[in-house]
C-alpha cells in the first residue's frame, strides 16, 4: 500500500550534520520522503565540513543528498542557507541552478507576513574572536553523542529509558542557558527593528517556537532545532507554523526501508544518476 505523503508549504530543516556519528540520517530520510513540501529551508549545518571525514560517510547519508536533489529536479524551491559547519559554502553563496540557491539568508512572504531565516551563528561570540574553540567544542559534541548513544545500549538493555547527555548538560550550566536567552532575544531584537513577523534561525539545537515580546514590539521566534538529538524540524502550512518531532510522528514512521527498498547504488551508478539529473535541471 502507497503512503500519501503530506502537504506543507514550507520545511525548515537545519543543523543535520551530515558526516558525523551523530547525525540520524535514517530518520530524517524517512520524515523528508513523508511529506510534500512547496519550498525547502535548508537552514545552514546541513552537512557538516568541520568534522568531514571521507572514511565515514554512510549510505544513509547520501541518500539525504539524493532526496534533496529529488526535489529541485521536481521544481521545488530549495534554499541552501549556509552555516558555521558548512561555512566553506559561502564562498558560493549567490549561486542557483534551477530551484536551489545557496543563500545566507532569505526572506519570504507568508500570508501576508514576513518572515526572516538565517542560521544564526553570526550571534555566538566564539565563533566570532575563537573559531578553533568553536571546532574544539564541535569534535568535544561528537563525541559526546558517541557517548550517549553506547550508554543508552546500555539502559536499553536493562530496560530502561534513553537519556539524553548533551541536553542535561544544556540544561544543568547556567552559561549555556544564558546563552540560548541571550541568542532568542538578539535575534527577537533585530527581527522587531526591521518589522518581521517572524524570525527563524538554527544554529543551538534549541527547538523553540514562541512569541518574544519587548519594548519595541513583538515577533515570532522559531528555531528548527537538529537531527542530532532532537530531531526536529518547523513547517508552516495553511498560514500557522508547527514544530514537528520525529519522535511522535506515526505518519513517518510508516515510510519504512520495507515500503521504500533502500539500496544506494554504487559509485558508477550514482555518478551516472546525478549526471542524469543535472542534465535535466539544464532543460
Amino acid at each position: 500500500m502507497t503512503q500519501k505523503k503530506r502537504k506543507v508549504d514550507v520545511v525548515v530543516i537545519s543543523d543535520v550534520h551530515l558526516g558525523t556519528y551523530g547525525c540520524h540520517a535514517k530518520e530524517l530520510l524517512q520524515y523528508m520522503k513523508s511529506i510534500k513540501p512547496k519550498k525547502v529551508i535548508l537552514n545552514g549545518d546541513i552537512i557538516d565540513i568541520w568534522q568531514f571525514n571521507k572514511r565515514y560517510w554512510p549510505k544513509s547519508h547520501m541518500q539525504i543528498v539524493k532526496q534533496i536533489t529529488n526535489w529541485i529536479v521536481q521544481g521545488i524551491p530549495v534554499y541552501y542557507i549556509t552555516g558555521n559547519h558548512d561555512e566553506m559554502l559561502r564562498k558560493f553563496v549567490g549561486f542557483h541552478m534551477a530551484s536551489f540557491k545557496v543563500v545566507n539568508k532569505v526572506v519570504l512572504r507568508l500570508d501576508g507576513k514576513k518572515a526572516w531565516f538565517f542560521h544564526g551563528d553570526v550571534f555566538d561570540i566564539s565563533m566570532q574572536y575563537s573559531k578553533w574553540l568553536a571546532k574544539l567544542g564541535a569534535i568535544g559534541y561528537d563525541f559526546l553523542i558517541l557517548l550517549n548513544k553506547a550508554v543508552n545500549y546500555i539502559y536499553q538493555k536493562l530496560g530502561r529509558g534513553s537519556i539524553s547527555m548533551s541536553k542535561k548538560i544544556k540544561n544543568s550550566v547556567k552559561s549555556a542557558v544564558k546563552f540560548i536567552n541571550d541568542f532568542e532575544l538578539t535575534a527577537a531584537e533585530i527581527a522587531i527593528s526591521n518589522r518581521f513577523d517572524y524570525v527563524v534561525c538554527g544554529h543551538i539545537h534549541q527547538p523553540e517556537m514562541r512569541t518574544i515580546s519587548l519594548q519595541k514590539g513583538s515577533v515570532v521566534y522559531l528555531n528548527s532545532g537538529d537531527w542530532v538529538e532532537n530531531l526536529t524540524a518547523l513547517e508552516y502550512h495553511q498560514g500557522q507554523w508547527h514544530l514537528y518531532h520525529y519522535h511522535t510522528d506515526k505518519h513517518a514512521k510508516n515510510f519504512s526501508e520495507a515500503m521504500n527498498p533502500y539500496r544506494v547504488p554504487d559509485n558508477s551508478e550514482l555518478f551516472t544518476a546525478l549526471r542524469e539529473e543535472f542534465e535535466l535541471l539544464k532543460t
